[in-house]
């Protein structure tokens, strides 16, 4: 019989977790200009559609059936064939249902690719994008889950990832990387965030959720699912006024938006350490995270990258970090499961961590630009100019705001035109 407290936490983690696509969807339709607001915030809610109609299809059971020491699982519980009211989850030792686990994965491989969109914001057609969700999930997503989480081969290697520096942060933020160069740049740049309360209210949103995702990976109630959470918080926070400092230092001004960045950039680079470091490990992860992301982002905007909204600097670089750092902090004393890094006696580890970063860096840039390659052999994947100036308007037909919509014409107007 399943325990009913851990159950009864797993079902509220993967609500928290589902909770975060809409927060990044506010997060992300503040950063974009007014003329395109419903454009980014649809491609993270249909991700909550397509992702889970992908997931009870075949997307747990390559990830979480058979395929041990592998790349990838197999179809065996496909449509959830053979898992039960009664079925236990195979993973960790809460003693909760299958169906429990089931929801929280995939409430995590729903906002996972929803995060790429950020970097091509204004760029891609909706059609051309509904494809990249797909085949990014089956390709990019469902190999490094099973690798990771499902038993198979970087788990066999010894990497570890609590909350999805790989599996997450990482192989998005490079897939967001790949769209960039591929896509190319915006002809229209929004020289200006159009709403930071909306920004703000997404970001609240991705922090509160934030929680469940990463205390959820323990599987059940116990120290570490508190160490779990304390972590979190800390990281986030002290990222939050690390990236502030920076700003205030090199730009003169304490912004906002470099305060709300730096506490997602905190929030990423702890999520795959939260279960294995101690919080005082958890604060020196917090300030690297708003230096280094910060550092990312500056080095982007050198660099003439066009990544919208910082998809690569945060959550790539982010990830990279985090999985690094975990090499470098992670200390058994706190979670027995887990290792000992680099500075508790184990250069190893850090030598593990080290060779799954780059593995999962170099296969998610890779698979993601053939993934566009692909597409684009089919149909065109980038909006028109005129496209681009109006994007709610011309791809969706509707509007965010009525003064957009008494400029560009009522939705019955574009339809006739």
């Amino acid at each position: 019989m399943y325990d009913t407290g851990n159950t009864a936490f797993m079902l509220m983690a993967s609500a928290l977790v589902l909770l975060m696509t809409p927060g990044l969807a506010f997060f992300y339709g503040g950063l974009v200009g007014r003329k395109n607001v419903l454009t980014i915030m649809m491609q993270s809610f249909v991700s909550i559609s397509v992702t889970a109609i992908i997931w009870w299809a075949y997307g747990y059971s390559l990830c979480f059936s058979g395929g041990e020491g592998g790349i990838i699982g197999n179809l065996d519980k496909a449509f959830l064939r053979g898992v039960t009211l009664n079925t236990l989850c195979p993973y960790g030792n809460g003693r909760i249902p299958e169906f429990a686990f089931f929801a929280f994965q995939m409430m995590t491989a729903i906002i996972t690719p929803a995060l790429i969109t950020g970097a091509f914001s204004n760029r891609m057609r909706f059609g051309a994008y509904l494809t990249f969700l797909v085949a990014w999930l089956t390709f990019v997503y469902f190999p490094f889950a099973h690798m990771v989480w499902g038993n198979g081969l970087l788990a066999k290697m010894g990497v570890l990832d609590f909350g999805g520096g790989i599996v997450v942060h990482n192989i998005a933020g490079m897939a967001a990387l790949a769209a960039v160069l591929f896509i190319g740049r915006r002809k229209i740049a929004d020289s200006v965030p159009h709403s930071l309360p909306l920004m703000s209210i997404g970001m609240g949103l991705l922090w509160f959720g934030w929680f469940g995702f990463n205390t959820g990976g323990q599987l059940a109630v116990d120290g570490v699912t508190m160490l779990a959470f304390v972590n979190t918080q800390l990281s986030g926070a002290f990222a939050a006024a690390a990236w502030l400092a920076m700003a205030w230092i090199f730009e003169k001004k304490p912004k906002f938006l470099g305060f709300l960045t730096g506490g997602l950039a905190g929030l990423v680079v702890v999520t795959p350490c939260c279960g294995f470091v101690t919080p005082t490990s958890s604060v020196i992860i917090g300030i690297l995270a708003g230096i280094v992301c910060y550092g990312a982002v500056n080095l982007k905007n050198r660099m003439q990258w066009d990544d919208a909204l910082d998809v690569w600097g945060v959550h790539g670089v982010g990830g990279f970090l985090g999985i690094l750092l975990l090499g470098v902090l992670a200390d058994k004393s706190v979670n027995p499961a887990g290792a000992d890094g680099l500075l508790n006696g184990n250069p190893g580890f850090l030598g593990t961590q080290a060779m799954a970063i780059l593995i999962s860096s170099v296969c998610a840039f890779g698979i993601s630009w053939f993934i566009l390659r692909g597409i684009q052999s089919v149909t065109r994947v980038r909006t028109t100019a005129e496209e681009e100036a109006k994007l709610d308007a011309s791809i969706h037909g509707e509007f965010a705001y009525e003064s957009e919509e008494s400029e560009f014409g009522s939705e019955r107007d574009i339809e006739a035109a």
